[in-house]
């Protein structure tokens, strides 16, 4: 059973970046930051991580003059994260290893 729980997860912030994004098309740096009360550099180490297995989809632009950084879930995060949700779900129903 627990060979479903995905490590990338395991963290409080990565599993509260991963289940915001599942609710929210895209967010900006600043508005993860201030739903997950985070600091810049916790948030962007996490963001990074995640976004090096594939699982966030990285999108920088400047609005006016200023630059913003926005983040969603690829569908390959998407999936990742169901299935760790889904894996923990039965652990807890059953409490099995």
């Amino acid at each position: 059973m627990l060979e479903h729980f995905n490590k990338a997860f395991e963290s409080k912030a990565r599993l509260g970046i991963m289940s915001v994004l599942m609710v929210n098309e895209s967010l900006s740096f600043n508005g993860l930051k201030e739903l997950l009360n985070l600091t810049d550099g916790n948030l962007a180490t996490h963001l990074r991580a995640l976004e090096e297995q594939g699982y966030l989809l990285v999108r920088k632009q400047f609005v006016g003059r200023k630059p913003n950084t926005t983040y969603g879930a690829t569908s390959e995060g998407r999936l990742a994260f169901t299935n760790h949700l889904n894996a923990l779900e039965a652990f807890i129903r059953t409490g099995q290893y």
